[in-house]
């Protein structure tokens, strides 16, 4: 006999782990077609040999059409009165997981010896075409969280599982995917010198790249035998070249992936609150974008989230590419970077079982408060590690990164249920909810991190200050060039820390004496406008 189903008042399946299970799943796939974001920047940059220059301008243009899709779609939703078959919200994830599915293997397409002009085409059609989906499937599945439940405790668990599904889709790609592109090079007396067409050789750099040079080791003066690891002569460090074409069909086998973890989401999770609520306010007005950008302005809570948010991609998303050269160029370990971010982020999963009982107790604000400090602290052993004997360099990096994650960790469990009680401060403040279009602003700034971050890091990295030399990918980088990416790397973990303790714990203002008092006097204000409603519907 089929277990009953229990029914809450208003006739939906009641809130349980099936909702949180489902939530977790959608996070899991935007995260399968989200984690490549990095790759996307070491992909064009090492083996397409994008020059820096180039490829940090078309990163800000397509950044800012990747900022500005996000409120368009966002008020399209929420101005959209179809009514559909899955229900409006389930109907844009599924268009935009179809569009994952194809525009996240676009943007990889590997052709490293075409014209300049070709290449720049390839990275913005492919990029548009991914980022537009992307903003299909994320805005709605973010706002989602608020008509599933109405219950603050029940978001509160929502957003650990959001966390905890967005943490597994973010880094078993990220650590498997890093072992599968990257190859360690090791000496062929059949071909000796192959990965040296690999990079373009500047002229009057014969001498430095000649084959000579790669045919004993630069450490102990001896001749290489077959299969020994060959060393960079101007590092010392073992040579790894990344492997395009496997870049490619990895992106379309992750795509997939997310694409059966959207479906899970859909066919699963209930829907309980109005997805038309917005609407019916304010006899039926449209959203206007530039008074919801003043509005969300004023909204001092969704303003610390944002700063936190962008404080986190400026630093980490900023610091990937930079990271992932820095451990090919200064460790020789590109295949196994995605591995010791895993390692440094454990912690994060160590906390998320109990994220949802700490928020019961001290609250969110609190909570992520307390994290921030702890990335504080592991930002400043962040920027030891470059000071420290090679020998123990990795060691206290993986120390910073630990106490990094940690805070990251207490904000990523609660981040996206401050951003829900950031939705309820606005119709709490200003009598307008506007869920999508908060969301979507949020996310606007998110992206515009994305964009600038990247797109100024890279353009640094060509200057020199670092003197990433793109035509050299990363076998013919100097020593001085890698010494100086472990120095950017560790202040844009810094810049990330101090953003996210200004964002939580200076500038977000919903204590849990604050949220209390809100969610009362939201409940009173909606049971007063209830018999209006009803009296209108009759």
């Amino acid at each position: 006999m089929a277990k009953q189903v229990q029914l809450d008042a208003n006739g939906h399946r009641k809130f349980g782990i099936r909702d949180k299970l489902a939530y977790a799943a959608g996070d899991l796939g935007c995260n399968m077609s989200f984690s490549l974001k990095g790759t996307v920047q070491t992909f064009w940059l090492v083996y397409m040999m994008m020059e820096t220059g180039l490829f940090s301008l078309l990163l800000l243009i397509v950044q800012a059409w990747d900022a500005i899709n996000d409120p368009i779609i966002g008020s399209l939703i929420d101005n959209d009165k179809r009514k559909y078959k899955m229900g409006k919200y389930k109907t844009y994830i599924f268009i935009g997981a179809i569009g994952l599915l194809v525009g996240g293997a676009a943007v990889f397409l590997p052709f490293p010896k075409a014209p300049e002009v070709i290449k720049a085409v390839l990275f913005i059609l492919g990029y548009v075409v991914w980022d537009a989906a992307y903003t299909m499937a994320n805005v709605p599945y973010g706002t989602m969280l608020n008509i599933v439940t109405e219950d603050d405790q029940e978001r509160a668990s929502l957003s650990v599982f959001r966390s905890i599904g967005g943490a597994v889709g973010g880094m078993l790609p990220g650590v498997i995917l890093p072992m599968l592109i990257w190859n360690k090079v090791t000496f062929d007396p059949k071909n000796p010198g192959w990965f040296l067409d690999r990079i373009e050789i500047p002229e009057g750099a014969e001498d430095k790249f000649a084959i000579e040079n790669f045919l004993k080791n630069p450490l102990t003066g001896e001749a290489y035998k077959p299969g020994d690891a060959v060393l960079s002569p101007l590092t010392g460090g073992q040579i790894e070249v990344l492997e395009g074409g496997m870049v490619f069909w990895a992106a379309l086998i992750m795509g997939v992936i997310g694409f059966v973890f959207f479906m899970l989401m859909i066919k699963n999770i209930t829907i309980r609150g109005n997805e038309y609520a917005q609407l019916n306010q304010e006899s039926g007005e449209k959203v206007n974008l530039i008074k919801s950008l003043g509005t969300f302005m004023k909204n001092r809570p969704a303003v610390g989230c944002t700063i936190a948010a962008m404080g986190m991609f400026l630093g980490m998303q900023s610091a990937s590419t930079a990271n992932t050269i820095m451990f090919a160029t200064h460790f020789g370990q590109a295949s196994l970077s995605g591995l010791v971010m895993m390692i440094g982020f454990l912690p994060m999963f160590i906390f998320m079982p109990f994220a949802t009982k700490l928020v019961k107790k001290y609250g969110k604000k609190e909570v992520a408060s307390i994290g921030s400090i702890a990335g504080l602290i592991g930002s400043a052993i962040l920027l030891i590690f470059p000071l420290c004997p090679k020998g123990i360099q990795l060691i206290v990096y993986m120390v910073g990164l630990i106490f990094f994650g940690l805070g990251m960790g207490f904000y990523n469990c609660v981040s996206w249920a401050m951003m829900g009680d950031a939705i309820d401060y606005q119709e709490w403040k200003f009598g307008k909810r506007e869920e999508s279009v908060v969301y979507a602003l949020h996310s606007f700034f998110r992206k515009l991190a994305q964009g600038v971050g990247p797109a100024a890091v890279i353009a640094i990295m060509g200057t020199s200050l670092i003197g990433y030399d793109s035509a050299l990918g990363t076998i013919g980088q100097s020593a001085e060039t890698a010494a100086n990416l472990c120095w950017l790397v560790a202040g844009l973990y810094t810049l990330s820390a101090v953003c996210q303790f200004v964002g939580v714990a200076v500038i977000y203002n919903i204590d849990k004496k604050t949220l209390a008092t809100m969610k009362e006097d939201l409940a009173a204000r909606h049971a007063a406008e209830a018999p209006a409603e009803v009296a209108e519907e009759a």
